[in-house]
């Protein structure tokens, strides 16, 4: 039985969107914590020393010997409705996320919204009476959330006894009641590294499409930490699918000669949103976003 769940677990891993990875490593991580956190109980247990290396710190002195807890902090949790909580809005609005505008966008603003988070707590920590330590996905997440209410607005959620609700004011109240957070005594370091990736969240759909863009910068070290790991030197080349388009009222269609590629199509469609709102593509340029989620 163990070994079949652990095939599934492999094989979600392996064929799941990055939302789904994401998930499951965190759940991973939670798992093995929470283990070593049961079996070596006491104040100074092992489990509260590999915390402490983990966590980002907010002391510039611990922070300047353990600069990777910019990264770890992230994938660590204090709990399981910490994590659970966290991870259940990573699947709403990462899902809306990759469905506009593609499974490439979902790690970067991710990793984008946790490391502005872990900056914004290290700062504040210098000037405010916070915790010693911080950490959970939780700046990443409101990257995520922010994308999400920029991309598409007027999506709509049909959220438990309230009903249909667009997203954008759902955005709006998670924003409030950081801002609440953040002049509070209770987490105030974690309601600033929210906002602080809710930051991230706008300004990384502002630059998407633009040459050097957060994403692609992102995505270029990616691929060339896979490429130590793999033992080559992956070229991030992807597939150009060309399709002859005009350009009629913002609108693509297949008529005439100019050829782009998926990608600059992409970005195109991206740049009319922003203008003027999901509502407003074409069903041809749905479609061409749909497939390009899929690459």
């Amino acid at each position: 039985m163990f070994k079949s769940i652990v095939e599934d677990i492999k094989g979600q891993f392996r064929m799941g969107n990055m939302v789904t990875r994401i998930i499951i490593l965190c759940f991973f991580i939670w798992a093995v914590m929470a283990l070593l956190k049961s079996f070596t109980p006491g104040s100074s247990s092992f489990y509260d020393t590999l915390v402490s290396y983990l966590a980002i710190p907010g002391a510039p002195m611990k922070l300047l010997v353990r600069p990777w807890t910019f990264i770890t902090s992230i994938f660590i949790h204090a709990g399981f409705w910490h994590v659970a909580w966290n991870m259940l809005m990573l699947y709403w609005f990462g899902r809306i996320v990759g469905d506009l505008v593609g499974d490439r966008h979902i790690l970067p603003l991710f990793f984008a919204g946790g490391l502005a988070g872990g900056l914004a707590y290290v700062i504040s920590y210098q000037f405010l009476p916070l915790g010693s330590y911080a950490l959970g996905a939780s700046a990443g997440v409101m990257a995520l959330v922010m994308a999400a209410g920029r991309i598409a607005p007027d999506y709509i959620l049909n959220l438990l006894l309230i009903g249909p609700v667009k997203l954008k004011f759902v955005v709006l109240a998670l924003i409030f009641f950081d801002i609440l957070g953040a002049g509070g005594n209770d987490n105030t370091g974690g309601h600033i590294a929210h906002l602080a990736g809710i930051g991230m969240g706008w300004l990384f759909v502002g630059q998407m499409g633009a040459t050097g863009s957060i994403s692609d910068r992102f995505n270029t070290f990616f691929d060339w930490v896979a490429s130590i790991f793999d033992g080559s030197q992956r070229e991030r080349a992807r597939s150009k699918q060309h399709l002859k388009v005009q350009y009629k009222s913002d609108k693509l269609t297949k008529k005439e000669s100019a050829t782009i590629s998926t990608e600059e199509q992409v970005d195109m469609i991206l740049d009319k949103i922003k203008k003027s709102g999901f509502k407003s593509l074409s069903a041809e340029e749905r479609d061409i976003l749909a497939k390009a989620s899929k690459e």
